[in-house]
């Protein structure tokens, strides 16, 4: 499969402290990946550095060939690399659809399109956008009544109408209850498969990593100590050594 994102060498120093250091992996084309790691480990200054928020003090970041690092985050989000956060970025005065519907607008740069008739621009495009996210049903719903759950499935939408080929999702099931969480992920897995979009991921739950994830790495310390599928990594000496002290998650997930 071909590789959409290459990561080299990379390193992020604060006054000597080596949040990351020489951390290399790659992405291939379709892929759901995992990036697990206890809290400190390294998880999101990674992906602030290769959405470009962070600069890195070495190393290269390649988005299917071309050179990345550097570039600032709306360069590299208008190439096809998405994002989701912890925390929802929704507008809770608006309706769901309303809410895809602005993400449409601003993916066809219509944005001087703010007029009460821009509301019935993409209607239908948004519309199909809440089917992939199994929200149809609660196009018309404020936002600001919405389960947690439903939020997080929404910001998926959003995320899905800027058509990106690489999605970063920051811990996208925390919060979610674990029924809810299970849910979120198949669907992002059901994605993965359909459109052929790469996703690489951050996340505590061990159920929903060895669950779904095709590939996992492992960062410890601003270092990565494993990279491979499931059963490679719940049997590295490494990785167990990092998850014993609270690893029962761990270890019930590796019989799951």
């Amino acid at each position: 499969m071909t590789e959409i994102l290459r990561v080299e060498n990379l390193k992020k120093s604060y006054d000597g402290f080596l949040a990351v250091n020489g951390v290399s992996f790659a992405v291939k084309q379709g892929e759901l990946k995992a990036l697990i790691g206890p809290n400190g480990a390294g998880k999101s200054t990674c992906f602030n550095m290769l959405m470009g928020q962070l600069k890195p003090t070495a190393g290269e970041v390649f988005f299917d060939g071309t050179r990345i690092t550097g570039k600032r985050p709306r360069e590299i989000w208008r190439m096809g690399v998405g994002r989701t956060f912890q925390i929802t970025g929704t507008y809770q005065s608006m309706t769901v659809i309303e809410n895809v519907q602005m993400a449409l607008i601003s993916h066809h740069r219509r944005l001087y399109s703010m007029l009460p008739r821009a509301w019935k621009l993409y209607r239908e495009e948004a519309f199909e956008f809440l089917k992939t996210v199994s929200m149809q049903d609660q196009a018309d719903r404020p936002c600001s009544i919405l389960a947690y759950g439903d939020l997080k499935r929404l910001e998926l939408a959003i995320a899905l109408t800027h058509r990106p080929r690489l999605l970063l999702m920051d811990e996208p099931t925390a919060g979610m209850a674990p029924s809810a969480r299970v849910e979120l992920m198949q669907l992002v897995a059901d994605i993965v498969r359909d459109q052929g979009v790469s996703v690489l991921f951050t996340e505590h739950d061990m159920d929903v990593v060895f669950a779904h994830a095709h590939h996992i790495m492992v960062l410890n310390r601003g270092e990565l100590i494993a990279d491979g599928d499931a059963n490679a990594v719940r049997n590295n000496p490494q990785v167990q050594e990092v998850y014993l002290g609270g690893g029962t998650l761990f270890k019930e997930a590796s019989h799951a």
